[in-house]
């Protein structure tokens, strides 16, 4: 009956969720990296609609470092939905997102049953890092999502890796191939495969023979996932396959790349080339919500006080669980990895969004583990329920109060308010607030010209601290963007990295959530001289 009541609950909360998505895709504003990612996608579209013959795609900026996978079903759908082009994307990524919650439940089902399984896919929804993020994160957020369902996949082959079902296989092969084909990280399932295919022949075998045995009947099992896993990133990375070194070429890149460009950590402006070790360790603890990180702590717990008894009293402990070693693998190896090989880093966890489902999993765990161990102390254990739902309640109104910015979510550990962890912390990175901003100022001219004659309405140069077309996109025919910063008429800009102090002028409107300014808007028309020039933005 209770397995009943969650599995309801669990299907209530994505079709909550589905609802919540098919209502709000519309309200996020565009991504500072959407309109060359976008671009890249059609330019892949081009490839394969010319017969091969424009390879554009491939000197493209950076971007055939990076699968098109995404980018290339947006621009295909771009060419059959009548829907704005940006929020189909949004949209899309959505999709994603809930997918990856979806994956979450099931990883988690698998491993822990029905009440672990909606926990942990509640505690994903209530990650602001996670559903904030999965409409504006389009390739963050889908990676992930395909990261999840591989994961997903590897456990239900672990505990059979010398007899793999072939329709497991293939669907293991369909989420490694279109990880890959969203960016090279996508590598990491592979290794995480790998990995557990070591674990299992230790656990499992004894004499090198077996091990021999093993390891012949595992690759033959794979071969399907292998397979169609190639298929799919050469569909979607073909640059991938035009030289011999274009994956090592990738891979380097990824792991070291770096350019001028700084992050906050605690208050302090880093380079993102000199980023402490530490770095995604301190954003995930102030990024996750409260309940979360209790969920993790709780599991994390539970483990010391309970691993080593059970493997003294069973030395076979290790063998029924692989599924439970493919989790902590895909959590462990890339923390791991951050504090060996210290790449650069900036926005935050952004770029290990896909660690974020299997956490969820390990949290969800934890407290419904924690439920069962609190069990025999009901007062104990009512009182860990009040806290844990208290928390749970907190943080799903900050995340309504921070729509559509849920994104900037920080937990109570970055600062006494939103507003101190906003200016500690990196915020709004994406500058997604703009979509706001520029409402704004058509509101205020509008109120300034209600009377005035149509030769007097415009052109007006707006500055933007963002990539151009995020202001372009939204403002109408009165307003050209200009990079003349000098000559601006009007200055939009987030917040973030103090980019909004770099030009002076008259604040006439303010994106502001729970007390915390988020993006400005600025009349310069009356400014004069030195004022009008651009400033260096304060690193404070």
């Amino acid at each position: 009956m209770t397995s009943s009541l969650f599995k309801k609950l669990s299907y209530a909360l994505f079709a909550g969720l589905a609802i919540f998505i098919l209502l709000t895709f519309k309200q996020y504003g565009i991504s500072n990296d959407e309109q060359v990612q976008h671009v890249y996608g059609q330019l892949l579209l081009k490839f394969y609609s010319s017969g091969f013959a424009d390879q554009s795609a491939f000197i493209y900026k950076n971007l055939y470092l990076y699968g098109g996978f995404f980018d290339l079903v947006a621009a295909s759908l771009e060419k059959i939905l009548p829907i704005w082009v940006w929020d189909i994307r949004h949209l899309l990524s959505a999709i994603f997102g809930l997918a990856g919650i979806v994956a979450v439940y099931k990883i988690t089902l698998k491993l822990a049953g029905e009440r672990a399984a909606f926990l942990a896919a509640l505690l994903l929804a209530l990650t602001g890092a996670w559903t904030g993020a999965m409409f504006t994160h389009t390739k963050d957020v889908s990676f992930g999502a395909c990261m999840a369902w591989a994961l997903y996949y590897t456990t239900l082959i672990s505990d059979k890796l010398d007899r793999i079902p072939f329709k497991s296989s293939v669907l293991l092969g369909i989420a490694i191939g279109c990880a890959i084909g969203l960016r090279i990280g996508g590598a990491f399932a592979v290794i995480y495969l790998l990995l557990l295919l070591l674990i299992a022949s230790f656990i499992q075998t004894t004499s090198i023979k077996e091990k021999v045995a093993f390891y012949k009947r595992a690759v033959l099992g794979l071969l399907p996932a292998g397979v169609v896993a190639f298929l799919l990133m050469a569909l979607f990375w073909p640059w991938a396959l035009m030289g011999a070194n274009h994956i090592l070429i990738a891979a380097k890149s990824f792991s070291h790349f770096a350019f001028n460009m700084n992050t906050i950590v605690d208050g302090t402006f880093i380079s993102i080339g000199e980023v402490p070790r530490t770095y995604l360790l301190e954003y995930l603890a102030i990024r996750l919500p409260e309940v979360f990180l209790i969920g993790v702590l709780s599991m994390v717990i539970i483990l010391l006080l309970t691993m080593p008894r059970s493997f003294k009293q069973n030395k076979g402990f290790f063998k029924n669980k692989l599924p439970e070693i493919s989790l902590a693998i895909s959590i462990l190896f890339p923390l791991l990895f951050v504090l060996y090989d210290k790449p650069a880093l900036y926005n935050g966890v952004r770029h290990f969004t896909f660690i974020i489902p299997p956490l969820a999993v390990l949290a969800g765990m934890g407290l419904s583990q924690a439920w069962d161990k609190l069990a025999s102390h009901p007062k104990w254990q009512l009182g860990f329920v009040l806290l844990s739902t208290a928390l749970a309640l907190n943080t799903a109104y900050i995340l309504f109060e921070l729509r559509p910015y849920e994104y900037i979510y920080y937990n109570h550990f970055a600062g006494k308010n939103l507003k101190q962890a906003e200016h500690k912390w990196e915020a709004d990175y994406w500058s997604s607030s703009l979509i706001d901003a520029t409402k704004m100022l058509e509101n205020y001219l509008d109120v300034e010209q209600k009377n005035w004659p149509p030769e007097h309405q415009g052109p007006y140069y707006v500055a933007v601290c963002a990539e151009a077309f995020q202001g372009r996109a939204y403002l109408d025919d009165r307003f050209n963007i200009t990079e003349n910063w000098v000559r601006a008429d009007f200055f939009i800009s987030s917040t973030h990295m103090n980019c909004d102090k770099v030009l002076k002028g008259n604040i006439i409107g303010t994106v502001e959530r729970l007390g915390a300014p988020l993006a400005v808007v600025k009349d310069r028309r009356n400014l004069l001289g030195e004022d009008r020039r651009p400033h260096a933005a304060p690193q404070d």
